[in-house]
This record gives C-alpha cells, structure tokens and sequence, in this order.
C-alpha cells in the first residue's frame, strides 16, 4: 500500500502525535504536533550521527520540476514551500514538526546540517526521505521523498544517511 496513513485516515481513524516520556518535538511548528491541530507531518528522525549541528525539514510540492527548487524561486511563484529548523536534543527520541497548508501531497526532505553553515556538505552533513531509500551520490527522487498528508497530524519516520564511501549517502550501520 502506497500510502497507509491516507487510508486510515480516510476510515477516520484519528492520530495523536506519540513520543517516548520527556521528549519534545522540535521546530517552529511543534504545536500544531502537539496539539494535533493539522495539517501537519511529525517526522520522527533515527539514526543521527551525532547530536550536533541543526536539524532542517523542508516541505516542497510533489512535482518533479519543483523538487528540491530554490525556494526563493518557488516563494516568487507563489508555490509551496516551507523549512523548519531544530536543534537535535543532546539523548532520546528526535521529532520535528512541520505545518502544511493543505492535506494532499507533498515532497519532505530532512538535512542534518552537521557544521552548521545552511549549505549541504555532502562529506559531513546527512540528509533522508520519507521512504528511507538509499540517496545514493545523487539527488533524491521525488517518488522517494512524497508523502501524502491528511487532515490532522501524519506520522513519518526518517532514516539519516551519511556518505559512506564511493556510494554516496546510507544509513549508517549498528555501531558507526
């Protein structure tokens, strides 16, 4: 099934956004996440190297030729876009929260932007999607990073992946 949490939704089941005791979801957004007050994607983050740096979430139509576009060019023309920041919590669970402004589908993308300077560096930071492919050396497909958001909050869950050699960006192995 392409997209679970529609079809649930859809049936009416409703979601409350679940996290271990003592965490927070982080970014700009957390309420409409803690609150339940969607449209929202609550993204869980696993597998981070490390907890230092900034973690961003960005949010782009489900398009191939807006997929990971400029955003001020996306911004101009009146498209969908938005980017949330968070500090990754130094232990336990990691959860960011980003509004929508519709349910329907969409393109997410997650960076660990592990120097902090805003631009991916593809030798340290890391980057992940909603199908937890394997990125690979080159961009992510669309296919790979759309996900479809209903009306309250939608629950993701994204594998961080880091270069590893020649191959690009993967999940890191148990113990790395």
């Amino acid at each position: 099934m392409k997209y679970p949490l529609l079809t649930l939704a859809l049936i009416g089941v409703a979601f409350s956004p679940v996290l271990a005791a003592g965490a927070r979801i982080g970014g700009q957004d957390a309420p409409a996440c803690t609150d339940g007050d969607g449209p929202a994607i609550q993204a869980t983050i696993t597998g981070l190297k490390d907890r230092t740096g900034r973690l961003k979430l960005e949010l782009y139509p489900a398009t191939q030729e807006d997929f990971l576009k400029d955003d001020n060019k996306l911004i101009a023309e009146g498209k969908t876009f938005h980017r949330i920041w968070a500090t990754p919590p130094q232990s336990g669970p990691v959860a960011i929260c980003i509004k929508v402004p519709k349910p329907g589908e969409y393109a997410l993308f997650f960076t660990h932007d592990r120097d902090g300077k805003n631009k991916f560096n593809f030798w340290r930071d890391g980057g992940g999607v909603p199908s937890n492919v394997r990125i690979g050396a080159g961009r992510p497909k669309l296919a790979t990073a759309t996900i479809m958001v209903g009306a309250g909050v939608t629950l993701t869950t994204i594998k961080a992946q880091y270069l590893r050699g020649l191959s690009g960006l993967a999940p890191l192995k148990a113990g790395e």
